[in-house]
Order: structure tokens, then C-alpha cells, then sequence
């Protein structure tokens, strides 16, 4: 049973990450309907968000490796800056989108973990999130990566904020300020799941900590294992069928399933 309820987490966390529509927001579902302890392990979500950051990691590998190279070039190398800046600057504006969030959360970390964990404030964070989705229905801009701004990243990573409360996407909250400010759905989705990366490393290594402290790691080890492993593979699948609906223009499609998850929440809790 123990190994069911784990694969059953892997695959939720794996198929919500990349999509719009809040990995946490889901658990945080599961776990009220379900009222498990399993579903309430805290240290699993890190485990499995790992799985997930792998699949993206793997996707991007390419383009990582990229702009991490072309980053230290630049600073290490004065006869190659001028090939390199434009990357650089990519580099940058990654890191300022990253500052917002990562102050944020480390101000409000325990305010949203205590106060807001409020299954009504769920169903009403999934209709901001189809109201943001559905803002962007018709948006395809015309820059390119090496078109963004200061001003952009800035606004970007000060918009992800409200990714931290459960049921607000941040893919989708990133997704959505990247089409406003003028980005391609190209542009838009490479540089939100590039986002993912610092992000994702913040969040894990502030949850690291946890794990290291439980007592029952040798218990859990094989569980743990098989939901990340699950949670990758399908985060994987995941983004393939994400990037496909954003290139046709049909990411305001999830808005409809975000009314409807918040339907059913406000009904099923009443």
C-alpha cells in the first residue's frame, strides 16, 4: 500500500510540475480528500520534486550547458565577451527573475505553511489561475530570447510571488507575465522552465535539511525512490504535451479545468 501511495503522489507531482495548474495545489488536494498521513509527508514532495527537476534538467541539458558556458567565458575571457554577452545578459535576467521569489519565500515561508493552508483558499487560487490563463488566450509577442529586458525579468520574477501560495501556478503565473510583456510562446516557455532551475535548487536545498533529520529514511528509501523515479518519467511526458499545447496557442484551455477543480472543491467541502 505504502508503494501504491507513493507512485500515486509520483505520477500527480509528475503530471502537474510542468502543466499550469499547481503541483502543490494537487497535492495539497489529495491530501484533504484522502486525510492519509502518507499523503502529508512533506519530505516526499522534495524527493519528488527532484524527480521532476531531473526530467526538466534532461530536456534542457542542451541549452543549460549553453549559457553556463558562455556565462563563465564572459567572465573569464575579455577577447570573447562580445560573442558571448547576449547569453550573459540571458544569464542575468534569469537571476533577476530568481531574487523576488527567493526573498519572498524565505520571508513567508512559515506564514504560508501555517495560515494558508485553507482548502477554500485553494478552489479560489485555481480560479485566479484560469483568470491568468485566460488573460493570455490570444498573446503570441515577438521576442526573441535575447530581446528581453531588465525590465521584463524584473516583472517576471516579482509576478511569481503568488506562485508561492498553493493552487497559483508557477509555471503558469511565469507563462503568463512572459506573453504580457511581449515574449513569443517560444520565448515564454524556454525561459520559464530555465526559471525552474535556480528556483527548484532554492526550494530543495531549504528542504534538504528535513530529510536529513528523519529518523526513518531506511523505511521510506525504496517508496521515495520509486515515486521520484515516477514523478520524473512523467514530468518528462508532461512538458513534451505542455509545449505543444503553448505552440498551438491553447494554454487558456487549463483555465476551464482550473473552474471546474474549483467547482468541485467548493462543493465537495462545503
Amino acid at each position: 500500500m505504502d508503494y501504491l501511495v507513493y507512485i500515486i503522489l509520483g505520477i500527480i507531482q509528475g503530471f502537474t510540475e510542468p502543466i499550469p495548474v499547481s503541483s502543490s495545489g494537487h497535492i495539497f488536494l489529495f491530501k484533504n480528500i484522502f486525510n492519509s498521513e502518507m499523503f502529508n509527508d512533506l519530505n516526499f514532495e522534495i524527493v519528488a520534486n527532484f524527480g521532476s527537476f531531473l526530467a526538466i534538467l534532461f530536456i534542457f541539458r542542451k541549452d543549460i550547458w549553453d549559457l553556463l558556458k558562455a556565462f563563465f567565458t564572459y567572465l573569464f575571457k575579455k577577447e570573447t565577451r562580445e560573442e558571448n554577452k547576449k547569453k550573459f545578459r540571458y544569464c542575468l535576467f534569469i537571476l533577476v527573475s530568481t531574487i523576488p521569489i527567493g526573498i519572498a519565500g524565505l520571508l513567508l515561508k512559515d506564514i504560508i505553511e501555517d495560515k494558508l493552508q485553507n482548502i477554500t483558499l485553494l478552489g479560489f487560487a485555481f480560479l485566479l489561475t484560469a483568470f491568468m490563463l485566460l488573460l493570455v488566450k490570444n498573446k503570441n509577442g515577438k521576442k526573441n530570447d535575447y530581446d528581453i529586458t531588465l525590465k521584463d525579468a524584473f516583472f517576471v520574477g516579482l509576478f511569481q510571488i503568488i506562485a508561492l501560495f498553493p493552487g497559483i501556478s508557477r509555471s503558469g503565473t511565469t507563462l503568463v507575465l512572459c506573453l504580457l510583456v511581449g515574449m513569443s510562446r517560444s520565448t515564454a516557455l524556454k525561459y520559464t522552465f530555465i526559471l525552474y532551475f535556480p528556483i527548484s535548487v532554492g526550494t530543495m536545498i531549504l528542504g534538504v535539511k528535513d530529510i536529513v533529520v528523519t529518523g526513518n529514511l531506511s523505511t521510506v528509501f525504496m517508496p521515495y525512490l520509486l515515486g521520484m523515479v515516477v514523478a520524473g518519467i512523467v514530468t518528462y511526458f508532461s512538458y513534451q504535451w505542455l509545449s505543444e499545447i503553448v505552440r498551438k496557442g491553447n494554454l487558456w484551455k487549463f483555465s476551464i479545468y482550473c473552474v471546474f477543480l474549483a467547482i468541485f472543491i467548493f462543493i465537495y467541502f462545503r
